[in-house]
């Protein structure tokens, strides 16, 4: 796209740390994994200028496009590991772990 800012390098999920929420800037889930209690709520928040998705590659949930400054929440109800994407830009990824 005209104008987007791509980076050199997309963030690959590493070792998941503890935390419910996640910021989308620079093309990137930071955190890319976290490590969250069954019922915990995450919520992703959009800082950068182009519009993301938060879209689980094989699960329960899907944002929609997230503009500058929107958030989205999902409250995991079940263990286990969650993948996802932005749909926009599929080079971005993350994961959410669930744990009892």
């Amino acid at each position: 796209m005209p104008g987007m800012h791509m980076p050199k390098a997309a963030a690959q999920p590493g070792k998941a740390v503890a935390a419910n929420t996640v910021a989308i800037k620079n093309f990137a889930f930071a955190p890319a994994a976290v490590t969250v209690r069954v019922g915990t709520t995450v919520t992703w928040t959009n800082t950068d200028e182009e519009p993301h998705t938060v879209s689980a590659t094989s699960g329960p949930f899907h944002s929609g496009a997230l503009i500058n400054g929107a958030t989205y929440r999902y409250t995991f109800t079940k263990p286990g590991q969650y993948q996802y994407l932005c749909t926009i830009h599929p080079f971005m990824h993350g994961n959410v772990v669930v744990t009892q």
